[in-house]
């Protein structure tokens, strides 16, 4: 098989053929270009006679290995097409098949980097690809499609935990090392997710405590913005249904609330108080001042 985008960055490739052996080196795809998708984080190829799209040909692939990638790329409107390519080390022509996108799917921007992409996109797709890999065989690829963005999402949230660099010098100094995971499993996947986990953690006396399971509500990171009219001194809340409250049994689930909403894949936080302001009240913000971050419920969510 022949790659032309992100499946080039071997970390990702790694991933996505967990466990299977594989052979790759540099090959040239004649007659087409690799152009970035317009607004999105993923190249796209077409047909350009002037033009070689640089790649990487993978070879020894089991129908596992062939499984795994279909799955993977699968539920994205790509089809397989057979192409002769060439190896850089001057070896003759491989006939490989390559993941082409449906014609017209998606509108070419600027020339595709993968340097770029790694530096921007890499860590976020690594964590969104763990997850997409943990439902093959038991979720269909066009589903997958479907929640792709609440993945993606996700993954973002775990990368910008990681980046977290709010010294913890009112906490105790315990940190990933101090967790002793044993299971894990995730009962619960659609829009949200609901994972599982049994494991230990340090108590304060250096012991470890017993086993216990615990759940976690896995959402995304959000932004919340409380709007401040300085001329008539007063900030503005927005009301609307909220399913929370409703399950619950509210008998009025519409509640007063400021500005809120998750930040997307790729988005920065100011970035989305922006469009959300925007978006819930029509509101074009002048500036943002910064709030604490926080978790709103620790105990329960992500």
């Amino acid at each position: 098989m022949f790659f032309y985008g992100t499946l080039c960055h071997l970390p990702l490739l790694d991933l996505v053929l967990t466990g299977e052996r594989y052979q790759t080196r540099p090959a040239q795809l004649s007659g087409h270009r690799v152009s970035w998708v317009k607004d999105q984080p993923f190249p796209t190829i077409e047909v350009d006679a002037a033009a070689s799209a640089q790649g990487l040909l993978v070879e020894g692939l089991s129908d596992t290995a062939r499984a795994r990638l279909d799955f993977y790329e699968g539920g994205f409107d790509y089809a397989l097409e057979q192409v002769d390519v060439h190896p850089d080390d001057g070896a003759a022509a491989v006939s490989a098949q390559v993941y082409f996108p449906t014609p017209g799917l998606w509108a070419p921007g600027d020339p595709w980097s993968l340097d770029d992409w790694v530096a921007r996109w890499g860590a976020m797709t690594l964590e969104a690809a763990q997850e997409v890999m943990s439902y093959f065989g038991e979720v269909p690829s066009e589903v997958i499609a479907q929640r792709f963005p609440m993945i993606r999402a996700r993954a973002a949230s775990r990368v910008r935990a990681r980046a977290n660099t709010i010294p913890t010098t009112l906490r105790a100094s315990f940190g990933a090392g101090d967790i002793d995971i044993r299971a894990s499993s995730r009962p619960y996947s659609r829009f949200f997710t609901m994972e599982e986990q049994d494991l230990s953690f340090r108590r304060y006396s250096g012991e470890m405590s017993e086993v216990v399971n615990r759940a976690a509500f896995i959402g995304t990171d959000a932004v919340i913005v409380l709007p401040y009219d300085p001329v008539r001194d007063r900030v503005m809340l927005i009301e609307q249904f909220r399913m929370g409250p409703h399950m619950r049994g509210d008998p009025h689930p519409w509640l007063l609330e400021p500005i809120a909403g998750r930040i997307d894949a790729g988005e920065t936080p100011e970035d989305c108080a922006h469009r959300e302001a925007m978006e819930e009240a029509g509101l074009k913000l002048e500036r943002l001042l910064a709030l604490p971050h926080h978790y709103p419920s620790p105990r329960l969510k992500h």
